[in-house]
Order: C-alpha cells, then structure tokens, then sequence
C-alpha cells in the first residue's frame, strides 16, 4: 500500500481527494495545524502537524510518505483583494512550499513524486492564438495579481524538482456540490434567477471535481509525467453559456437570467473583479497526450452529474 501525504487535506479539493484515494487502496497522510481534530477510525487514514509559519512538520509523517499532493493555500475568492489578504494568498503558497522543499531536502525519505495545485490563473486574457487553439502550458505567466501569484507558487515548489519527479496541475474552475464557486452560481437559482457576470461573453475554462481528483491519481500513478499540466475540461464555454445551462438543468424554463454590469462587480469585488470577467481559453492537449480520459468533457454532463447527486 502506498502512502500519500495531503497538504491543504482539509479543502473542497482536499477532502474529496482523500476519499478517493482511499477507496483505491492508497493510505493517507493529511496534514493539519490541529491533526488531533482530524482522528478517523480508519487505519489507512491519519493525520500528522506541520506549522508553516515556524516552518516545522512531522518527521515521521515526510519519512512514510510515497508521494505528496500539495494542494496548501488560502482561497483566493474569499475575501477581498487587499493588500493584507494578497499577501495572505502568497506566503499561504510560498512558505508551505518553502516547508515541503526544506523537510525533503532534510529528512530522510523514499518520496517519488510530487503533485502540486496551481491555477490557469497564470494566463491572462485571452489573446487572438488562445481563442483559436486555448493557452498551452509554454505561454508566459500574466503579469496580473493572480498570474504573478502562480508564477512565484509554482517556482516555490520547484527546488523538489532538483531529486523528484514534480508535476504541477493548473486549475480551472472547479465544479463540485461541496464548495466553491459552483456553489455561489446555484444560489440565485434558490429565487429562480441566474446571474450573468458583465457581458457574459468571457470563456470560461472549467473542471468537473471527479476528473480533478482523477487527475491527481493519474499523475501519481504514471511516472512520464513531469512538468506543469492544464486541468481543465475539453470544452470551454462563455459564463452566459454556462449560467443559462445551469438555469435549465435546475429550473426547466422557469428562472430568468440577470446581467450583473462590470462597473457594480468592479464595485463590490475591486481587483478580483478582472477575474471574473477575464476570458481565458485554455487547452487540455497535453493532459490528454499523457494518456489521461474525461468523465466530463462537456457542460452538460458535468451539470447533469452534479445536480442528480443532490
């Protein structure tokens, strides 16, 4: 049984990552502030403590460790983009970063492979290539908040790289009933409205919860894989696509769309406002190349999956 050690264990990608790592016959390893809170009855799963602002773990936890999934990191839609909460979102990423690099380089270890979360937030909007063929993981990191925040993340992880097969998954938005933004966009509905941000005309790069996790399997389970890889779905779509098919998967013909203008969004959110209406098309070709399938390529039967799990 190989053991697979999970930073950020405790997230919407964490929890569900766990789960289906156990159900494969992996033993877990979640790592926590506060590991005592996170005891299970199941032998295959266990927690261990690291601190990333004294920059100290769990010896014992890095040394049984076949593999790291290091998902750590504060959320970047949950509050707004100020200076203090920037900042928050950085170091969350670079310091526990810091701390892998550094426990690896330290204690004595068998770890084959790392797996490290990033965003396609590293791609500005979208150019006249990327709306014919999708960003690929060669194009230069955005020079916007979030694509200088994957940028520094990524190259944080990186140093493992030197002994250890690295792979890095950017993110697209992540579908899932647990969380997330997929949870904001269902609430309206609750009132029979769909919200459109701005125009509605920005592609919106996306993933299905399951494909993500499988995702992260894949990268653990084939040892050709190194490198930044985009985790998104086949088939991009506008945000006014995606809230109208959410509408009718939910209420039929019975909710009415409402477009929210730019200038209020830039209102409410300030900068992370530009993420919202940033159109970013991006491809998957290199994943697929790897050998790696879709549960969900398409809209309609992620939002078909998801809402019969209700």
């Amino acid at each position: 049984m190989s053991t697979v050690l999970i930073t950020g264990g405790t997230g919407m990608i964490g929890k569900y990552l766990t789960k289906m790592l156990l159900d494969k016959g992996y033993a877990v390893i979640v790592m926590s502030r506060n590991p005592s809170s996170s005891n299970s009855n199941l032998s295959s799963l266990s927690s261990a403590e690291w601190n990333i602002k004294s920059q100290t773990i769990n010896a014992n936890a890095i040394a049984k460790a076949d593999y790291i999934v290091h998902l750590a990191g504060a959320s970047v839609a949950e509050k707004r983009w100020t200076a203090k909460r920037k900042k928050e979102i950085v170091d969350s990423r670079t310091q526990s970063s810091a701390l892998i690099v550094k426990a690896l380089k330290e204690i004595p270890n068998h770890v084959k492979a790392v797996v490290g979360i990033s965003a396609i937030g590293w791609y500005g909007a979208d150019t006249k290539e990327s709306l014919q063929n999708g960003f690929s993981e060669d194009a230069k990191a955005d020079l916007e908040f979030l694509g200088a925040t994957c940028k520094v993340w990524e190259e944080s992880i990186e140093p493992v790289a030197i002994n250890k097969r690295l792979v890095k998954l950017r993110t697209g938005i992540v579908l899932s009933n647990s969380g997330g933004a997929f949870a904001e966009f269902k609430k309206p509905l609750k009132a029979g409205v769909t919200t459109v941000f701005g125009n509605g005309k920005q592609v919106v790069s996306w993933i299905h919860i399951d494909d993500l996790c499988r995702m992260f399997l894949h990268a653990i389970e084939h040892e050709e894989m190194h490198g930044a890889y985009n985790a998104v779905a086949t088939h991009p779509l506008t945000n006014k696509e995606l809230m109208i098919s959410l509408g009718k998967k939910m209420r039929g013909q019975f909710f009415i769309p409402v477009f929210i203008p730019a200038f209020l969004l830039k209102i409410i959110l300030g900068e992370m406002s530009i993420e919202l209406l940033k159109s970013a098309r991006v491809n998957n070709d290199k994943i697929r190349s790897a050998g790696f399938y879709f549960l969900y390529s398409t809209i309609d039967a992620a939002l078909e999956n998801l809402i019969s799990r209700k």
